[in-house]
């Protein structure tokens, strides 16, 4: 009688807890139009500033949707740019906030320097964005730009 008892509970268990969580998720992401739009105006801003650099942007699973690259960046920007836009949207924090973590120095693709940022708009997450090739204030500087130029879109559909 324990033993059906258990079982019993066992299988309540598994129903109540099923009930909580949906069978499906629906998950947002840029459109290759905005993702576009994001990196360019980054980069633009970078332009003005006198600074020669990459952009990325990742979605929300660390995989790249757009890229940007200045004929006279340095060659290291692009991985940089890439690690940095990464780290952005693995920890939805911008990548100054975890320049503390010295736990995560060493973790594969993670790069704590300044200028990676998450895309969040409108209460939704949709990856990261960096810039690498200015100095690390300015290289943040100009992902913002790039986040900035598709919030109207975003929150008002005119993508």
């Amino acid at each position: 009688m324990k033993k059906i008892s258990v079982f019993i509970l066992l299988i309540a268990s598994f129903s109540l807890s099923a009930a909580k969580f949906p069978s499906t998720i629906s998950l947002k992401y840029l459109s290759p139009k905005l993702s576009t739009l994001a990196v360019t105006a980054a980069m633009n801003d970078c332009i003005k500033r006198g600074y020669k650099v990459s952009v990325s942007l990742v979605g929300r699973s660390g995989n790249l949707m757009a890229f940007i690259r200045n004929p006279l960046a340095g060659p290291h920007t692009v991985l940089v740019s890439q690690q940095k836009a990464f780290s952005s949207a693995t920890f939805q924090t911008s990548t100054w906030s975890l320049r503390d973590r010295k736990d995560l120095a060493n973790a594969p693709g993670i790069l704590l320097i300044r200028g990676g940022l998450p895309i969040t708009i409108g209460g939704s997450f949709y990856g990261g964005i960096a810039v690498a090739g200015a100095i690390p204030k300015i290289d943040e500087a100009c992902a913002k730009a790039g986040i900035e130029a598709i919030k109207d879109p975003l929150e008002f559909g005119s993508n």
